[in-house]
């Protein structure tokens, strides 16, 4: 079948116009800000994961208003995909001691966000910065989700999860970011947070791919937060990126993020995917190149594996360096997580016109419920406490269900109550096994 450029719905159309129109005043473009720019190599390569490099203050801007908000931001130490060193930026949020109650500033709220994008200018730091454009409402809709926290005094640490590249979906990337990101928040010293400040960090959809690695990738990579780390909440979680790929296929609302999720994942371990690439393949690659979410809901109708590849690579599991990195990116394969888990999951994606997969069974319209159960149910074989729910909603609905079933779950582990399990009553899943190469 070949695919073509369909109309969006027309919720989908009218969204973003009402939303520039009453959010974004003027019609500024992105501009480099040249804080996000770390070319000192040498120095860069001499620290250690969570250095801080540069910092800066700034007023808060939402949907491109001027707050009265104040944030700090630090460039700081990570690393990439390909395990080497790599620069990147996150915002902080601390309480005003001069003029607010500081009781809970050593609560910490690491809020992994969905802005989920090819572009880096697209990171929550940009927004809060000063952006101006249509995916800067993203992170401004994301403080009403964590706002309750920085209004009672809590520091939320909101990092750009994809990189300074904009590596979308490569899971082992956004999680050696998130914890990097915390990493630094302790160590700055105008943040001002105790050695033992309790961290809990939390996520829904892309956010939940940040907040998932970093917390089976912590104990390996970054073992000396073990001590504040207390728990991580997450919600509409992409697990195995091959499932959902032929999950969203072709999906009339979601079908973009197939091929947003194969440029992100190739560019973060340095695959020529362009080599395997049809006529209609290059196309749609060089107009996703920068590409947000806000752009792609809804214009990628019919889009296909098969549409995007030349014949002699429709069986994907002939391409070794895909098979490599699809198995890079299963959620799991990094390690166990040593907190409590929360994990909630949607399965009614149809309410999104994407059908049940006849292979993978129901999804919200783009995370697949049974992948998710069967990571839940990995976890608690390891001896991981896990509470596990789902809702019979869509992706989009399911978040607001979610966000206070989760908030109650964070207030609990702050308040140092037992975390609840329910292990004994999560029903079997799909298989993760990984892909094999089939040459």
């Amino acid at each position: 079948m070949r695919f073509r450029l369909t109309p969006r719905p027309q919720w989908l159309c009218a969204l973003p116009v009402a939303l520039s129109a009453l959010a974004l005043p003027g019609t500024a473009s992105a501009t480099t800000d040249p804080f996000f720019e770390f070319t000192d190599t040498a120095a860069l390569a001499s620290a250690a994961p969570g250095t801080v490099l540069k910092s800066r203050t700034i007023s808060v801007y939402v949907a491109g208003f001027k707050t009265k908000l104040k944030a700090t931001q630090l460039v700081y130490r990570s690393t990439d995909a390909l395990m080497r060193p790599a620069a990147n930026v996150t915002t902080i949020f601390t309480p005003d001691c001069a003029t607010a109650s500081c009781t809970n500033k050593n609560k910490v709220i690491s809020y992994q966000s969905f802005y989920d994008s090819l572009n880096p200018e697209d990171g929550p730091s940009r927004a809060y910065a000063g952006g101006k454009r249509l995916p800067d409402l993203l992170p401004a809709v994301e403080t009403i989700l964590f706002g309750k926290y920085v209004k009672q005094g809590y520091t939320v640490v909101v990092s750009d999860t994809e990189g300074q590249k904009a590596n979308f979906a490569a899971g082992p990337e956004y999680g050696y970011n998130t914890l990097d990101s915390i990493r630094a928040a302790l160590k700055a010293p105008q943040v001002g947070l105790s050695s033992n400040a309790q961290v809990v960090m939390m996520g829904y959809s892309g956010g939940a791919i940040a907040t998932e690695w970093a917390a089976e990738l912590a104990p390996s990579y970054a073992p000396d937060l073990t001590p504040n780390l207390i728990g991580a909440a997450f919600g509409g979680t992409l697990v195995s990126p091959e499932h959902n790929l032929t999950y969203v296929e072709g999906a009339p609302i979601w079908g973009g993020v197939m091929p947003m999720a194969i440029i992100g994942v190739s560019r973060s371990y340095e695959i020529d995917i362009k080599k395997y690439l049809s006529p209609r393949g290059l196309e749609v690659y060089d107009k996703m190149q920068k590409a947000s979410i806000a752009y792609v809901l809804g214009m990628y109708r019919n889009v296909t594996w098969k549409d995007l590849v030349k014949p002699e690579y429709q069986d994907r599991t002939k391409i070794k360096e895909y098979v490599e990195a699809v198995n890079k990116v299963i959620m799991g394969t990094g390690g166990t997580p040593a907190i409590p888990l929360q994990i909630g999951q949607g399965t009614g994606g149809v309410w999104e016109l994407t059908k049940t997969s006849p292979l993978w069974g129901k999804g919200d319209g783009v995370m697949l419920a049974g992948d998710v159960r069967t990571l839940a149910r990995q976890y608690c074989a390891q001896g991981v406490p896990v509470q596990h729910k789902e809702w019979g909603t869509s992706h989009f609905t399911t978040m607001a269900l979610w966000l206070p079933w989760a908030t109650d779950w964070v207030d609990a582990r702050f308040a140092g109550k037992a975390a609840p399990q329910n292990c004994s009553s999560i029903a079997p899943g799909n298989p993760l096994t990984p892909l094999a190469y089939n040459p």
